[in-house]
């Protein structure tokens, strides 16, 4: 068998059992999934043990990652993918985790005047096309430790991941054949424009005014909102929830 055909029957073999005691562990750090009803949760386990035996976490920058810490991860990575399969994982193999917000270097070439430019940004998360997801740490930690306020890396960037399995990154995602491209197209750029508008007066918006940056963060905005904060998502934009609802199922619903 060559090199090829054994990474195929690598990647075809079953996914190993989660540890009990692995997961009641990294369920009790992780609210979004103790909030599922009881089929997805126990689909949950079985999604995130995909992802685990798929992907490679690198710890980068003397970042201290443990297996709770790589099934917390792999655990909100696999929310969006519930009612996709593992097929949503397609494309890409890395987890690069930082121990906080990292740097990266820019280049960008003006055409008109032939110059290329040097930037440098400090980001909290990034999705790159065929490429990895790069995480800071601290960050997922936030999301944990608060995971109602709206706000979810993990979500955010395998948002991204979704939508770049159509190809670049636009803010439209390959959609299951019971949803119409033509709607999600023309009810996603008409929220997105109005918010554009709303930030370009000044106005204060229930949506993060990052989600104005292009369409694809809307997109990834939004799905962060559809799981920790989705009646604020329903008042901001009630044609895009219910866009979401159906693409990505019911959200979880806090207890109490």
């Amino acid at each position: 068998m060559g090199l090829i055909d054994s990474l195929l029957a690598r990647f075809r073999a079953p996914a190993p059992p989660i540890d009990d005691a692995l997961w009641r562990h990294a369920l009790e750090r992780v609210p979004l999934a103790r909030a599922l009803d009881e089929p997805r949760r126990l689909y949950l386990r079985r999604l995130a043990g995909d992802f685990l035996h798929t992907k490679r976490f690198h710890a980068m920058g003397g970042a201290e990652l443990d297996d709770v810490w790589r099934l917390a991860i792999a655990m909100q990575a696999s929310l969006p993918a519930l009612p996709h399969g593992p097929a949503a994982f397609r494309g890409w193999t890395n987890i690069l985790v930082y121990p906080g917000e990292f740097n990266v270097r820019r280049s960008h070439y003006d055409a008109r005047s032939g110059v290329v430019t040097d930037s440098e940004d400090t980001l909290i998360g990034e999705a790159w096309d065929r490429g990895p997801m790069v995480l800071s740490l601290a960050d997922v930690a936030l999301d944990l430790e608060a995971p109602w306020d709206g706000f979810n890396v993990v979500v955010h960037e395998m948002a991204h991941k979704l939508d770049m399995l159509a190809g670049a990154a636009n803010g439209v995602p390959p959609l299951p054949r019971s949803m119409n491209r033509r709607e999600w197209i023309q009810t996603m750029q008409a929220a997105f424009d109005a918010l554009v508008k709303a930030v370009e007066r000044g106005r204060s918006t229930l949506i993060d005014p990052y989600a104005a940056e292009a369409p694809e963060e809307f997109f990834a905005v939004t799905s962060e909102m559809h799981f920790s904060t989705p009646r604020t998502l329903r008042d901001a934009a009630p044609k895009v929830a219910a866009l979401l609802d159906a693409f990505y199922g019911p959200p979880p619903i806090p207890a109490g």
